[in-house]
């Protein structure tokens, strides 16, 4: 070290330890309530500083900096300029190393928990280390609690595949479309030849041919559900008025979760895993015909719908779980026979009142049984700090090395109906993307021009 650098540290010490000084400078030992009693400190009449006096004063082959580092006081600037030059110097490591380091030379009281506080306040260590900050786990929204509606009154709908068929000697690719009630968790599968908004377009015509037209419909931001939506509202826009007025009451309403968010579309997401693993147990990795495609797609649709809602009993004198069949069949399972009617009973109202009782019957189970089980939150218990306008804040990408996610700053935040911010607007290098908040890591302010030299931008949405 410098005579320079004994300066500063020699004023560093007398701050931070004005009384401890005095008396080691008179040759007595410091006073029983002294923060520096544990270390026998000695006071270095070559350099005038503290130093710890310690018990490794027989420890051969180790510099006298080593063995009597010089004390310093964790609060003070100096300090906390040595931290930022050895975190620095050392390519910002965890606070295990930096501290290491710096004890070979400086005792800092209560040198780890300084050393931590400075990396929650470095850009750099934060942009390397830094996860992103979870708002708590949302209310279930309304689409998931339409009671006493019909099944596929709410809807989420998403893809998956590919999946390879045969077509005479060549191989072709398919994909399945899964509709999932967001309430009764009833699923509607269907294959998809492209996936593009004709193939779209098409798969829903069939939904709404046997489920029913739906209220309003979910899905992420996929190019072919986009492409959907505009080509619907083009049809929709050209139509006579007086067709337009008779479909107005039946118009569905998309919504679209923010890219990048498939924790937004979890209970959807989920049965696309069932599905996709009920196929490969089925059919395997195997091409097979389009038509053995599509029969054991059906297959695991049936399936999906007889699993039970709620607790199944292990009673054989208790009646049958709740499932989707439930309000799908007014029966929890397929294969069940329906009820016989006599003939004189064919035309009256007896079968409407049946009907009737079986959707009561499972909104009542369902109630009772199911919906308790969606009170409690399974994770993200916690409230997490609010992201704020302007902050600086670097995008998760999986498929990138942290090394290249972008950095931005935020440009508009979005509120739910609880009032948390879930997704936000930010703009890299003048692109304004919208993410959602478990996609978006905040950083300490950066110097000027750092974010927008960020390096290469995210995956168009």
């Amino acid at each position: 070290m410098t005579q320079d650098i004994w300066i500063v540290l020699q004023r560093a010490q007398r701050q931070s330890f004005p009384e401890d000084y005095k008396l080691l400078a008179a040759g007595k030992p410091v006073s029983p309530g002294s923060r520096l009693l544990t270390l026998a400190p000695e006071l270095d009449r070559s350099t005038d500083l503290i130093r710890v006096g310690g018990r490794l004063r027989r420890l051969e082959g180790q510099d006298d900096l080593t063995l009597h580092p010089v004390v310093l006081d964790a609060s003070h600037p100096v300090t906390r300029l040595l931290i930022q030059r050895f975190d620095s110097d050392l390519l910002h490591p965890g606070p295990e190393r930096v501290f290491a380091e710096m004890r070979r030379s400086f005792w800092i009281i209560h040198g780890r928990e300084a050393i931590r506080r400075h990396q929650r306040s470095c850009a750099e260590c934060q942009r390397w280390r830094a996860q992103p900050s979870i708002p708590r786990m949302a209310d279930l929204p309304i689409a998931r609690l339409r009671l006493h509606k019909p099944a596929f009154h709410s809807t989420g709908v998403d893809c998956f595949g590919p999946m390879f068929v045969k077509m005479g000697r060549r191989q072709e690719k398919r994909w399945g479309i899964i509709f999932k009630c967001l309430t009764s968790r009833a699923v509607h599968l269907d294959l998809l030849r492209n996936m593009d908004a004709d193939a779209y377009l098409m798969a829903l015509r069939r939904f709404i041919a046997r489920r029913g037209t739906p209220v309003e419909l979910w899905s992420d931001q996929g190019t072919n559900f986009r492409g959907g939506e505009r080509e619907l509202r083009e049809a929709f826009a050209s139509m006579e008025p007086t067709l337009r007025k008779r479909l107005a009451c039946q118009k569905i309403k998309f919504q679209f979760n923010p890219p990048a968010a498939p924790h937004f579309g979890g209970v959807w997401e989920r049965e696309v895993r069932s599905v996709k693993s009920a196929l490969y147990t089925c059919v395997g990795a195997q091409p097979v015909h389009e038509d053995v495609l599509l029969t054991v797609l059906l297959e695991v649709e049936a399936i999906l719908n007889s699993k039970p809602l709620g607790y199944v009993s292990a009673d054989i004198a208790d009646i049958d779980p709740v499932t989707p069949n439930s309000l799908l069949m007014g029966r929890p399972d397929g294969s069940l026979p329906q009820v016989v009617y006599p003939e004189r009973e064919l035309l009256s109202r007896r079968r409407w009142r049946h009907s009737q009782v079986l959707a009561d019957q499972f909104w009542s189970r369902f109630i009772r049984e199911y919906l308790p089980g969606l009170q409690t939150r399974q994770k993200w218990h916690s409230a997490s700090p609010e992201l704020l306008d302007k902050a600086v804040v670097m995008l998760v990408d999986p498929q990138l090395p942290r090394a290249l996610w972008p950095i931005g700053h935020v440009t508009k935040v979005h509120r739910s109906d609880d009032g948390c911010i879930r997704s936000a607007d930010v703009d890299i290098r003048g692109h304004v993307y919208t993410r959602p908040v478990a996609r978006l890591v905040m950083l300490p302010a950066l110097p000027s021009g750092e974010d927008d030299a960020s390096v290469s931008p995210p995956q168009p949405d």
